[in-house]
């Protein structure tokens, strides 16, 4: 039986180090071609991690060649695989796990990540092949500035399966990343008009918009989402929400907000809402809210979305559905625009979604993340049963709110979290004055952390906040 030691707080993905290790492994010589490597339960159960781990470590390798899958067998070495004369790696599966590392932080419980270990790096690999043989020619030519027909497609067939929105694929256009898609929107919408944004929201989306020489209006909130009578009142133009799912306060808008939203925005001419529905996919108790763009008669929501949640931010894929007026006002001023996407992404993802592995892959994640979600409300009701709190017991997402209520500063409870190796994130940070937040209030993102992470997380906070150091 193959044993590694793998380090789950190395900040190098448990997958990654089972890769390296059995890599090593077979280029050592230690692994000899032809050997049968041990099942996915069975390399699991010696090493106590998840089978999903070993599978995406097994399909890494074989999709580099590495091992071979024989039907109802199992895996072997490649037989043709022999180990370079220079390289000396004999000791490197006992160092594995060990690389560089955060010197500050152990735990970090940041937002903007998702856990590799979802991917589906043996199905992508074999869809990639099969674009790289089915689509050879095409990939090396210049595509339509609006992204390669099959993807947009298929994200059409998407909205109406699983957000209800009806919508032509000839009003898609495919982006790489929000900054990207945010920064074409305001060039599209032309000069003069002024951004409303929600405070507390996502900082980088006020960054975009006074990078692009736009005049922004942060807008509060309330227990319904963005306050339209003060948006009202303002000059602003163009407003951006996340009505499905508020970032980072968890607020879901409920329909009469919405509409009120959508009567501001046929009011006057000219007049749009942005719609970003960056994590509607993680909903885990009840289906999926719909989005905004399904009660718009009027074309006055613009659609986003990226993939960077529901697959991985690495792949810097999203998309804008426009109403038919931008859409041919983008037609007019963008259709020299060569493709932000490489034509090989955009064929592999639609592979992709057109095998319904896309689905099966949210399916998959969503229990992850569940019981990620789960495991960390469990962690701070063990931990902080001496410690004045309270937690959001979100139903959506892929972070959670922790108010403190021990009489510590926001700013206190961040400092001794980071001097016991952990991260944590100030609500603060994500306001624009003059509103002000809740006090001791924390931002805590699980999706890359694994269930024994979060444990020991959990349990230093109780110890620096509790002074127990």
């Amino acid at each position: 039986m193959l044993t590694y030691h793998l380090d789950a707080q190395s900040g190098v993905p448990l997958y990654e180090q089972l890769y390296r290790a059995v890599r090593a492994d077979i280029m050592s010589g230690a692994l000899a071609g032809g050997t049968r490597l041990p099942s996915k339960r069975q390399l699991a159960a010696n090493l106590r991690i998840s089978q999903i781990t070993v599978e995406t470590a097994y399909g890494q390798l074989a999709a580099e060649g590495y091992i071979v899958s024989a039907p109802r067998r199992g895996y072997f070495v490649q037989e043709q695989i022999a180990p370079p004369p220079s390289v000396h790696t004999e000791t490197v599966h006992r160092t594995v796990g060990k690389y560089p590392r955060n010197e500050r932080y152990d735990y970090d419980f940041k937002t903007n990540i998702v856990d590799n270990g979802c991917f589906p790096f043996s199905t992508w690999a074999h869809l990639s092949r099969r674009v790289l043989s089915e689509y050879s020619a095409r990939l090396l030519e210049a595509t339509d500035p609006r992204g390669v027909l099959q993807l947009r497609q298929e994200i059409a067939h998407y909205l109406h399966d699983f957000r209800g929105i009806a919508v032509s694929p000839e009003n898609i256009v495919v982006g790489a990343g929000l900054e990207y898609l945010i920064g074409l929107l305001i060039q599209l919408l032309g000069h003069g008009h002024v951004y409303a944004v929600e405070n507390p929201g996502y900082r980088k989306l006020a960054q975009i918009v006074t990078q692009n020489s736009a005049a922004l209006r942060p807008i509060p909130l309330d227990k319904s989402g963005l306050r339209a009578d003060v948006l009202a009142e303002s000059d602003a133009s163009v407003v951006y929400l996340t009505p499905s799912h508020h970032f980072p306060l968890g607020t879901v808008m409920p329909v009469a907000r919405r509409l009120e939203l959508l009567r501001w925005a046929a009011g006057k001419p000219g007049r749009y809402i942005i719609e970003d529905d960056y994590d509607s996919e993680f909903r885990y108790a009840s289906r999926p809210i719909p989005a905004l763009r399904e009660l718009d008669r009027e074309g006055r929501v613009i659609y986003v979305n990226t993939f960077s949640k529901s697959l991985a931010p690495g792949l810097r894929i999203g998309y804008l559905v426009l109403p038919d007026a931008l859409m041919a006002r983008y037609r007019e001023r963008f259709s020299l625009y060569a493709a932000t996407v490489s034509s090989f992404d955009q064929f592999t993802l639609a592979a992709f979604m057109h095998s319904g592995g896309f689905e099966r892959h949210i399916s998959r994640s969503r229990k992850v993340y569940q019981a990620r979600r789960d495991a960390l409300m469990a962690a701070i009701d063990r931990e902080f049963t001496e410690l004045p709190h309270e937690i959001s017991r979100s139903e959506a997402g892929l972070h959670l709110l922790l108010h403190m209520r021990n009489g510590m500063l926001e700013r206190e409870l961040v400092e001794r979290a980071k001097t016991a190796g952990v991260r944590v994130y100030a609500l603060s940070a994500y306001y624009m004055p003059p509103v002000r937040p809740p006090r001791a209030t924390l931002v805590l993102g699980y999706a890359g952390m694994t269930g024994e992470q979060i444990d020991e997380a959990a349990a230093r906070l109780r110890r620096a906040w509790t002074k127990e150091m």
